[in-house]
Protein backbone atom coordinates (compact mmCIF):
# COMPACT_ATOMS: atom_id res chain seq x y z
CA UNK A 1 0.00 0.00 0.00
CA UNK A 2 2.94 2.57 0.77
CA UNK A 3 4.53 1.50 -2.29
CA UNK A 4 1.37 2.34 -4.36
CA UNK A 5 1.06 5.90 -2.66
CA UNK A 6 4.82 6.61 -3.26
CA UNK A 7 4.21 5.16 -6.66
CA UNK A 8 1.53 7.96 -7.18
CA UNK A 9 3.53 10.79 -5.67
CA UNK A 10 6.12 10.33 -7.83
CA UNK A 11 3.76 9.92 -10.92
CA UNK A 12 1.96 13.53 -9.52
CA UNK A 13 5.24 15.10 -9.02
CA UNK A 14 6.72 14.12 -12.87
CA UNK A 15 2.98 15.77 -13.92
CA UNK A 16 3.80 18.73 -12.48
CA UNK A 17 7.29 18.62 -13.66
CA UNK A 18 6.07 18.55 -17.21
CA UNK A 19 3.33 21.19 -16.89
CA UNK A 20 5.80 23.82 -15.35
CA UNK A 21 8.28 23.22 -17.90
CA UNK A 22 4.79 23.93 -20.34
CA UNK A 23 4.65 27.07 -18.92
CA UNK A 24 8.35 27.97 -18.73
CA UNK A 25 8.80 27.37 -21.76
CA UNK A 26 5.57 29.62 -23.27
CA UNK A 27 5.23 32.75 -24.43
CA UNK A 28 2.19 33.74 -21.74
CA UNK A 29 2.09 36.84 -20.72
CA UNK A 30 2.50 38.63 -17.13
CA UNK A 31 -0.97 38.06 -16.14
CA UNK A 32 -1.04 34.56 -17.43
CA UNK A 33 1.72 33.41 -15.99
CA UNK A 34 1.11 34.65 -12.72
CA UNK A 35 -2.31 32.91 -12.67
CA UNK A 36 -0.16 29.62 -13.75
CA UNK A 37 1.65 30.18 -10.44
CA UNK A 38 -1.39 30.29 -8.56
CA UNK A 39 -2.88 27.56 -10.14
CA UNK A 40 0.13 25.54 -9.54
CA UNK A 41 0.27 26.45 -5.80
CA UNK A 42 -3.07 25.39 -5.48
CA UNK A 43 -2.38 21.93 -6.82
CA UNK A 44 0.53 21.71 -4.68
CA UNK A 45 -0.92 22.76 -1.21
CA UNK A 46 -4.21 22.36 -1.77
CA UNK A 47 -4.96 25.90 -0.11
CA UNK A 48 -7.54 27.80 0.83
CA UNK A 49 -5.84 31.20 -0.41
CA UNK A 50 -3.22 32.19 -3.00
CA UNK A 51 -1.72 35.75 -3.19
CA UNK A 52 1.23 36.70 -5.24
CA UNK A 53 3.92 39.60 -5.29
CA UNK A 54 6.14 41.68 -7.37
CA UNK A 55 9.05 43.54 -6.69
CA UNK A 56 8.99 46.81 -7.95
CA UNK A 57 12.65 47.81 -7.93
CA UNK A 58 11.80 51.29 -8.38
CA UNK A 59 9.94 51.98 -5.23
CA UNK A 60 11.18 49.27 -3.51
CA UNK A 61 7.95 48.09 -2.57
CA UNK A 62 6.45 44.17 -2.48
CA UNK A 63 2.96 45.22 -4.85
CA UNK A 64 0.03 42.23 -4.75
CA UNK A 65 -0.67 40.94 -8.71
CA UNK A 66 -2.21 37.70 -8.63
CA UNK A 67 -4.95 36.11 -6.13
CA UNK A 68 -6.77 33.16 -6.02
CA UNK A 69 -9.40 34.65 -4.09
CA UNK A 70 -10.92 37.78 -5.88
CA UNK A 71 -9.17 41.25 -4.74
CA UNK A 72 -9.74 43.38 -7.61
CA UNK A 73 -10.00 46.69 -5.22
CA UNK A 74 -6.23 45.39 -4.11
CA UNK A 75 -4.50 44.16 -7.01
CA UNK A 76 -1.81 46.32 -8.47
CA UNK A 77 -2.37 48.70 -5.23
CA UNK A 78 -1.76 46.83 -1.89
CA UNK A 79 1.79 46.90 -1.45
CA UNK A 80 4.55 45.96 1.53
CA UNK A 81 8.02 47.52 1.63
CA UNK A 82 10.97 44.92 1.53
CA UNK A 83 11.83 43.50 5.03
CA UNK A 84 8.02 44.60 6.33
CA UNK A 85 5.72 41.44 7.60
CA UNK A 86 6.58 38.36 6.70
CA UNK A 87 6.49 38.70 2.98
CA UNK A 88 8.63 41.71 2.92
CA UNK A 89 11.09 39.59 5.42
CA UNK A 90 11.38 36.68 2.95
CA UNK A 91 11.64 39.06 -0.48
CA UNK A 92 14.95 40.92 2.03
CA UNK A 93 16.17 37.18 3.14
CA UNK A 94 15.31 34.71 -0.01
CA UNK A 95 14.04 32.76 2.75
CA UNK A 96 10.84 30.30 2.97
CA UNK A 97 8.41 30.95 6.15
CA UNK A 98 5.90 28.06 7.08
CA UNK A 99 3.62 28.75 9.94
CA UNK A 100 1.75 25.43 10.26
CA UNK A 101 -0.89 27.03 12.61
CA UNK A 102 -1.66 30.90 14.57
CA UNK A 103 0.34 32.31 12.00
CA UNK A 104 -0.59 36.02 12.74
CA UNK A 105 1.21 35.10 16.32
CA UNK A 106 4.75 35.32 14.35
CA UNK A 107 6.02 38.57 15.79
CA UNK A 108 6.94 38.70 11.60
CA UNK A 109 3.57 38.95 11.48
CA UNK A 110 1.45 42.47 9.92
CA UNK A 111 -2.20 42.78 9.29
CA UNK A 112 -2.72 43.91 5.83
CA UNK A 113 -6.11 46.20 4.67
CA UNK A 114 -8.60 44.61 3.12
CA UNK A 115 -6.69 40.43 3.02
CA UNK A 116 -8.96 38.19 4.14
CA UNK A 117 -6.27 35.37 4.19
CA UNK A 118 -4.37 37.24 7.08
CA UNK A 119 -7.25 35.44 9.35
CA UNK A 120 -6.21 32.13 8.33
CA UNK A 121 -4.48 29.65 10.55
CA UNK A 122 -1.50 28.46 8.27
CA UNK A 123 0.73 30.20 5.98
CA UNK A 124 3.85 29.66 3.47
CA UNK A 125 5.57 32.09 1.98
CA UNK A 126 8.12 31.32 -0.41
CA UNK A 127 10.92 33.76 -2.76
CA UNK A 128 9.91 33.94 -6.51
CA UNK A 129 13.68 33.92 -7.66
CA UNK A 130 15.75 34.75 -10.78
CA UNK A 131 18.93 34.56 -11.21
CA UNK A 132 19.84 34.89 -7.98
CA UNK A 133 17.79 37.63 -7.19
CA UNK A 134 14.08 38.21 -5.62
CA UNK A 135 11.21 39.22 -7.89
CA UNK A 136 8.88 38.41 -5.57
CA UNK A 137 6.33 36.64 -3.01
CA UNK A 138 4.07 33.38 -3.52
CA UNK A 139 2.01 33.16 -0.28
CA UNK A 140 -0.64 30.07 0.43
CA UNK A 141 -3.32 30.04 3.40
CA UNK A 142 -4.97 27.57 4.92
CA UNK A 143 -8.25 28.02 6.81
CA UNK A 144 -6.87 25.58 9.13
CA UNK A 145 -4.23 24.12 10.56
CA UNK A 146 -2.00 22.66 8.02
CA UNK A 147 1.36 21.16 8.55
CA UNK A 148 3.76 21.84 5.52
CA UNK A 149 6.42 19.19 5.45
CA UNK A 150 9.94 19.38 3.66
CA UNK A 151 8.50 17.95 0.36
CA UNK A 152 5.72 20.06 -0.03
CA UNK A 153 7.85 23.48 1.08
CA UNK A 154 10.90 21.87 -1.36
CA UNK A 155 8.30 21.58 -4.40
CA UNK A 156 6.81 25.17 -3.44
CA UNK A 157 10.27 26.64 -3.41
CA UNK A 158 11.07 24.61 -7.20
CA UNK A 159 7.74 26.84 -8.45
CA UNK A 160 9.34 29.98 -7.29
CA UNK A 161 12.69 29.56 -8.53
CA UNK A 162 11.15 28.37 -12.31
CA UNK A 163 8.48 30.50 -12.36
CA UNK A 164 10.50 33.51 -11.21
CA UNK A 165 12.95 32.98 -14.58
CA UNK A 166 9.71 32.63 -16.63
CA UNK A 167 8.04 35.79 -15.04
CA UNK A 168 11.56 38.07 -16.06
CA UNK A 169 11.31 36.89 -18.82
CA UNK A 170 7.62 37.68 -19.89
CA UNK A 171 8.39 41.12 -17.95
CA UNK A 172 11.29 41.97 -19.95
CA UNK A 173 9.14 41.20 -23.38
CA UNK A 174 6.01 42.94 -21.93
CA UNK A 175 8.81 45.97 -21.10
CA UNK A 176 10.27 45.77 -25.21
CA UNK A 177 6.91 45.84 -26.60
CA UNK A 178 6.33 48.69 -24.67
CA UNK A 179 8.92 50.74 -25.61
CA UNK A 180 8.76 49.12 -29.11
CA UNK A 181 5.00 51.09 -29.22
CA UNK A 182 6.19 54.18 -27.09
CA UNK A 183 8.92 54.62 -30.62
CA UNK A 184 6.06 54.22 -32.81
CA UNK A 185 3.69 56.56 -31.48
CA UNK A 186 6.32 59.13 -31.22
CA UNK A 187 7.07 58.24 -34.83
CA UNK A 188 3.30 58.91 -35.51
CA UNK A 189 3.03 61.88 -33.97
CA UNK A 190 6.07 63.33 -35.76
CA UNK A 191 4.88 62.38 -39.03
CA UNK A 192 1.40 64.40 -37.81
CA UNK A 193 2.78 67.19 -36.79
CA UNK A 194 4.89 67.26 -40.25
CA UNK A 195 2.04 66.95 -42.21
CA UNK A 196 -0.60 69.84 -40.02
CA UNK A 197 2.66 72.20 -40.77
CA UNK A 198 2.39 71.32 -44.08
CA UNK A 199 -1.07 72.18 -44.43
CA UNK A 200 -1.07 75.04 -42.33
CA UNK A 201 0.94 76.40 -44.76
CA UNK A 202 -1.12 75.46 -47.88
CA UNK A 203 -3.78 77.39 -46.25
CA UNK A 204 -1.50 80.53 -44.91
CA UNK A 205 -0.46 80.45 -48.81
CA UNK A 206 -3.78 80.19 -50.22
CA UNK A 207 -5.82 82.63 -48.04
CA UNK A 208 -3.18 84.63 -46.33
CA UNK A 209 -3.24 83.59 -42.89
CA UNK A 210 -1.28 83.84 -40.22
CA UNK A 211 0.30 80.77 -38.59
CA UNK A 212 -2.33 80.78 -35.52
CA UNK A 213 -5.07 81.57 -38.00
CA UNK A 214 -4.54 78.39 -40.25
CA UNK A 215 -3.83 76.11 -36.97
CA UNK A 216 -7.47 77.36 -35.75
CA UNK A 217 -9.32 76.92 -39.08
CA UNK A 218 -7.53 73.68 -39.13
CA UNK A 219 -8.64 72.82 -35.68
CA UNK A 220 -12.19 73.83 -35.73
CA UNK A 221 -12.86 71.97 -38.85
CA UNK A 222 -11.57 69.45 -37.32
CA UNK A 223 -13.84 69.52 -34.23
CA UNK A 224 -16.56 70.51 -37.01
CA UNK A 225 -15.78 66.91 -39.03
CA UNK A 226 -15.08 65.06 -36.13
CA UNK A 227 -11.94 63.81 -37.74
CA UNK A 228 -8.05 63.73 -36.69
CA UNK A 229 -6.24 66.33 -37.53
CA UNK A 230 -3.73 64.52 -39.39
CA UNK A 231 -6.69 62.94 -41.83
CA UNK A 232 -7.74 66.83 -42.55
CA UNK A 233 -4.10 67.76 -42.98
CA UNK A 234 -4.00 64.95 -45.47
CA UNK A 235 -6.75 65.63 -47.30
CA UNK A 236 -5.53 69.55 -47.66
CA UNK A 237 -2.29 67.94 -48.91
CA UNK A 238 -3.82 65.53 -51.28
CA UNK A 239 -5.90 68.47 -53.07
CA UNK A 240 -3.03 70.65 -53.32
CA UNK A 241 -1.35 68.22 -54.94
CA UNK A 242 -3.64 67.48 -57.11
CA UNK A 243 -4.73 70.77 -58.33
CA UNK A 244 -0.62 71.43 -58.93
CA UNK A 245 -0.40 68.54 -60.78
CA UNK A 246 -3.37 69.17 -62.90
CA UNK A 247 -2.16 73.12 -63.28
CA UNK A 248 1.09 71.43 -64.42
CA UNK A 249 -0.89 69.18 -67.29
CA UNK A 250 -2.81 72.32 -68.37
CA UNK A 251 0.50 74.21 -68.86
CA UNK A 252 2.30 71.50 -70.65
CA UNK A 253 -0.84 71.29 -72.64
CA UNK A 254 -0.36 74.49 -73.54
CA UNK A 255 3.45 74.42 -74.29
CA UNK A 256 3.02 71.63 -76.84
CA UNK A 257 -0.41 73.52 -78.71
CA UNK A 258 2.19 76.76 -78.91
Amino acid sequence: MATVSKMESKSSQVSLLHKISGIVSSDRSVDEMLGEVVGLMVQVTDCDACLVYLLESESDEIVLRASQVPHAAELGRLSVRVGEGITGWVAQHKSVVALPQNAASDKRFIRLPGLVEDTYEAFCSVPLVSGGEVIGVINVHHREPHEYDAEEISLLSFIGEQMGGALSRAKLEEVNAKLQEETLEMKRQLETRKLVERAKGILQFKFQLTEEEAYLRLRNESRRLRRPMRDLAEAIILTEDLSRKSSETQLDREHEGD
